[in-house]
């Protein structure tokens, strides 16, 4: 039987045109996403078969272009030029055609093989506008595609197109010189262009696009020529001609070429593109008048976010029960009824029950809380929202020195704070930059959010999401009046740019791409929990269990070493070893404060369950776990509509319903409702991971990121102690 044919495909597009919702239509959950060599840009591939071909696309880094400026240009540019894709797909928005076209102009000058998918054709008829789809691709010489990728339209045609491209690429090949510039720049382009055709080595590349990079200053095209035989010639002609251009145009040559470009796609939207007498007000216009509002702008969000974090605590909490019964009861149970059967030692037991499944097992429990999480900032992103929230806090950001574009990655930073440092990146000062990676540790990360949850849990009861958005907010709150004094006395030369950022129009995410988006983010902290999590946890173990024979924890050469921290944390009101222990071995990952906090609270008392517990019954325990899953997720359904309409209680039975984890419980002998809180904020404010440590060292140098250790561990507490005292103060203690 042969083997079946393989197509490679480079998924090119603007930021919003719709090309992760192309991506995922094609290629569904047969996808994965790593970085790509040596960068910390996203790197996503995927594949799909159809008939006897197979294809595997490649998602390339939205991008306006391929002048490779940025990281994501960079690369965008450099695969499709050294990797040689069989095809390129250009995924363009209809309603802004003009904008998207600038891409296509550099796709057509490269002469790779093209496919054009206009995707969201829907809005393009929704705002009057009709464009002639024969006429566009007659223009082009490639196929163009309309397309409403979030309903699956288009695509049948598009993988129709793909497979005509595995028997013969060349076909989809534009026209040569489609792209013409100004007279005497286009005999330039012509004559340095003839030049390189005399060269018998330019890796696969067309000469007319290197003619053009190497006018436009760009180091890979010039470093092509120069390691090809004869290249010097070609070099030294080079230097003759950008004289004889800079004499001609000034010293921005480069933007002769832009304004071509420019002009070539303003003719082609003209021929293929006819608009409105007057453009309809869209339903996008009239949800800004509200979202983008000067004073309902800021409260609006506020009030998304505290409805985001009541979905998590409240929704999740029927299967963050169901799956604390699972490793409470019958995992262990069973682990132990495997050990004992295979006539384990005691330690072995003990290291596998109280050290991994308690570890890794009170963290899995706060699985649900993430994804309802990822899935709300997934929704708030891919509908468009995220985008406004930049916008509106663009005033408040002023007040840092900033703007608005240091708030996006902050956003990132509610997620997980690695990839929002570099993020970063797109700040083009770089004191802004370094300000804007010292305050996103304030911004609470998801890893934190299991120790909220279970905080929450023990001490709060009902108002545990209000106590969750309360942190979030605090975290806010410091961030801003710590940027006030650093730009004040650290980064004086932090100024206040012009921002500009495009505003997506609205749509309605997919649920197959909210669902890809949230089980991505999740599966890595669920690689996360059975790596690093995994390891500490047995580490920890160990830790607790020597010197060897050790029967109390707190003389363990763990206990020993979080004694003498704990007396820093007195003030705080949580000056114990098990509570200094837990925020050390947090400095790796958040996570591990709660893994660590089970081991110490709660593993023994597991042990000594599974160990007294009746005969074991796998099928009544097996019924039990199913019968649990369908509750929780009845208890989650009502939870759902109840937050969805505050102020009516739909289920009145289930109001102020209490679930707790097993380390809830056992947290009530060591704290209270206010050193809990104190806990909390230190836990919100310290020092960030060791990923994010290793983030900023690397994007602005060892000094800086030892700064932000300092300057967490200060704040943090300076405010849990603040905290703690005032309330005593007050009588809450």
């Amino acid at each position: 039987m042969s083997q079946p044919r393989r197509l490679r495909v480079a998924l090119a597009g603007n930021p919003n045109a719709g090309k992760s919702t192309v991506f995922n239509a094609l290629t569904g959950s047969h996808q994965h996403v790593g970085n790509w060599p040596g960068k910390t840009v996203e790197k996503k591939e995927g594949s799909f078969r159809y008939r006897d071909l197979w294809v595997d696309i490649i998602d390339l880094p939205g991008t306006y272009s391929l002048s490779a400026y940025s990281p994501e240009e960079r690369i965008a540019q450099e695969f499709i030029t050294q990797e040689h894709p069989d095809v390129v797909v250009n995924v363009v928005d209809a309603s802004n055609l003009e904008r998207n076209l600038y891409l296509t102009a550099q796709l057509l000058e490269i002469g790779v093989p093209l496919i054009i998918v206009l995707n969201m054709t829907d809005v393009a008829e929704q705002l009057g506008y009709k464009i002639d789809v024969a006429r566009f691709s007659q223009l082009l010489g490639v196929p163009v595609i309309p397309a409403v990728a979030s309903k699956g339209e288009g695509m049948e045609v598009l993988r129709e197109y793909l497979y005509q491209a595995a028997q013969d690429p060349s076909q989809f090949a534009p026209p040569h010189a489609l792209v013409q510039y100004e007279h005497e720049m286009e005999r330039s382009v012509r004559q340095l262009t003839e030049a390189l055709q005399g060269l018998s080595d330019l890796q696969g590349y067309q000469p007319r696009w290197l003619a053009v990079k190497l006018i436009e200053g760009d180091t890979q095209a010039h470093d092509i020529v120069a390691h090809a035989p004869g290249g010097d010639e070609v070099l030294a002609l080079l230097d003759k001609i950008m004289d004889k251009l800079r004499r001609t145009y000034g010293e921005d040559v480069d933007i002769v070429l832009a304004d071509a470009r420019y002009g070539f796609v303003r003719g082609l939207t003209r021929q293929v593109l006819t608009l409105p007498k007057q453009p309809p007000r869209t339903l996008s216009d009239r949800i800004d008048q509200i979202v983008t509002n000067r004073w309902l702008g800021i409260p609006l969000f506020l009030f998304l976010m505290y409805l985001m974090f009541n979905l998590v605590q409240r929704v999740s909490a029927p299967y963050m029960d169901w799956i604390d019964s699972l490793f409470s009861g019958p995992v262990p149970q069973w682990t132990l009824a495997a050990l004992h059967a295979l006539h384990a030692p005691d330690w072995l037991s003990s290291l596998v029950v109280d050290g991994a499944i308690a570890g890794v097992g009170s963290v899995l429990v706060f699985v649900p809380s993430l994804m309802v999480m990822f899935f709300a900032l997934a929704f708030m992103e891919d509908s468009g929202y995220l985008a406004r929230a930049a916008f509106v806090m663009d005033k408040m950001m002023g007040f840092l020195g900033l703007n608005g574009r240091a708030f996006i990655p902050m956003i990132l930073g509610f997620g997980c704070n690695v990839p929002a440092v570099y993020a970063t990146r797109t700040i083009e000062n770089r004191g802004a930059r370094i300000l804007t990676g010292l305050l996103i540790p304030f911004m609470s990360c998801s890893a934190r959010l299991p120790v909220y949850v279970v905080f929450g849990m023990a001490f709060f009861g009902a108002k545990a999401g209000l106590v969750v958005w309360s942190l979030y907010l605090i975290g806010i709150a410091t961030a801003a009046i710590a940027g006030w004094a650093l730009a004040r006395w650290v980064f004086p030369e932090v100024h206040q740019s012009v921002f500009v950022l495009e505003l997506p129009r609205y749509r309605l995410p997919t649920w197959q791409g909210l669902w890809l988006h949230t089980w991505e983010h999740t599966s890595e902290f669920v690689r996360k929990a059975g790596t690093v999590i995994l390891g500490i946890s047995v580490l920890l173990w160990f830790l607790l269990n020597l010197p060897w024979g050790v029967t109390d924890p707190r003389e363990s050469y763990f206990g020993r070493v979080s004694g003498a921290l704990a007396p820093v944390f007195e003030p705080a009101g949580f000056g114990t070893w098990q509570a200094a222990g837990a925020l050390v071995s947090g400095f790796v990952a958040k996570e591990v404060v709660i893994s660590t906090m089970s081991q110490i609270y709660v593993g023994e008392q597991e042990a000594r369950m599974g160990e007294s517990a009746t005969p074991l019954n796998w099928r009544e325990d097996a019924r039990a776990i199913v019968a649990g899953f369908l509750e929780a997720t009845r208890d989650a359904g009502k939870a759902f509509l109840d937050v969805l309409t505050p102020g009516v209680s739909l289920f009145p039975h289930d109001e102020g319903a209490q679930r707790e984890t097993a380390l809830s419980r056992a947290l009530h002998n060591a704290f209270t409702p206010l050193s809990a809180f104190a806990f909390l904020v230190y836990v919100l404010l310290y020092t960030p991971c060791a990923a994010t440590i290793a983030a900023q060292a690397q994007e602005y140098g060892w000094r800086w990121a030892g700064f932000s250790v300092l300057l967490g561990l200060t704040t943090a507490w300076v405010l849990a102690v603040a905290v703690f005292q005032i309330g005593r103060l007050l009588g809450w203690g």
